[in-house]
């Protein structure tokens, strides 16, 4: 099986610029009930849709440069035998923490494991047509979040660099990736992990200084694009395949993980990003489950499912009421939590 790989505020970026999705899905809207396609059918069916959905990419998306985002002026020469401290840090009187420093170092190595994003997706779509030019456009896109972050991290000693490059070749060397099973599960899981990316840049941003936080809403702008082309290509693959889709997001939604996974310490720096609100179980419920696995693919209510993908939505309807009560949790404990420190 191919191995379909990446890399997470409600708040509105430049986002579906009216764009009406079903524009988008020249599928048949024949109900298939009991029929599962192969991966060479699906990806058939749906060429005319991914070459409409690059199509709507290509007019949509902005041309910009990685060096105009990074504060060169900042930058120092390195010094033999320096070592590095968080008093180092150039972030224009702004003061950030060691969560913040986790986001930024496991935002950077996500991207810097791009090789395997691209292998994987290639993969899964092909070299040829519609699939293929998405795939490389895709990848020179992504190419340039690693660079921009890099720079900016450099030049503003945000994080100890030697820790930065330690967990890069780690990172690299291993080259761990989220494993879907099947072309569908990859429909699933891109559009949800692009979202997330998105998400986890721009929360990012907002614990940095301007620079920074324009840095990441730059670069979140892109995942925007990218999670739009890939939710409204699992709305059309759910369309010529409701079964098999069913199946795959119940699954993807059940085992979701970032794509952080090979970081050396990702759990440490996970559970910082969480605690700081970057990024939990609660920005997933909300920003990412509820938005598009309940209001864009609508899948309470999709017609036309097997026996077996009947079964799959009601673990996923019972898997997402429980994420919903989950969420609501930290939520509240993190709205004390805010009105406490307020208080004293």
């Amino acid at each position: 099986m191919p191995r379909i790989a990446a890399r997470g505020d409600s708040e509105s970026l430049p986002a579906d610029r009216g764009i009406r999705s079903h524009d988008y899905l020249p599928v048949s809207r024949e109900t298939k009930v009991g029929v599962v396609l192969t991966t060479e059918a699906i990806l058939r069916e749906l060429e005319p849709t991914a070459e409409a959905l690059l199509e709507r990419h290509l007019a949509s998306s902005k041309e910009w440069f990685p060096h105009e985002f990074v504060p060169y002026s900042r930058g120092r020469d390195h010094v033999p035998g320096e070592t590095w401290s968080a008093d180092d840090a150039d972030l224009d009187g702004h003061q950030i923490d060691d969560a913040v420093r986790s986001a930024l170092l496991v935002n950077l190595l996500t991207e810097d494991n791009l090789p395997y994003y691209f292998r994987s997706v290639e993969r899964m779509f092909g070299r040829d047509g519609a699939w293929g030019t998405w795939v490389r456009r895709w990848t020179a896109e992504e190419g340039r979040h690693a660079m921009a972050i890099y720079g900016y991290l450099m030049t503003t000693r945000a994080i100890d660099p030697i820790e930065l490059e330690r967990g890069r070749m780690a990172q690299v060397s291993g080259g761990i990736t989220p494993d879907p099973d099947n072309t569908h599960e990859g429909f699933a899981y891109l559009a949800l992990q692009e979202l997330a990316t998105r998400i986890s840049h721009r929360s990012t941003g907002k614990h940095l200084d301007p620079v920074g936080f324009e840095l990441m809403k730059r670069v979140a702008a892109d995942e925007n694009l990218h999670q739009l082309f890939y939710r409204d290509l699992a709305e059309a693959a759910i369309q010529a395949d409701p079964s098999g889709m069913m199946i795959a997001i119940e699954k993807q939604v059940a085992n979701f993980s970032m794509p952080g996974v090979g970081i050396p310490n990702f759990a440490e720096h996970a559970g910082r990003i969480a605690r700081a609100g970057i990024y939990d179980l609660a920005v997933h419920h909300d920003q990412i489950l509820v938005p598009v696995v309940i209001r864009q693919w609508d899948v309470e209510h999709l017609e036309g499912l097997d026996a077996e993908a009947e079964q799959a939505r009601e673990r996923l309807m019972k898997r997402l009421a429980k994420s919903e009560r989950v969420a609501k949790r930290m939520t509240d404990r993190r709205q004390t939590a805010d009105a406490t420190l307020v208080d004293a």
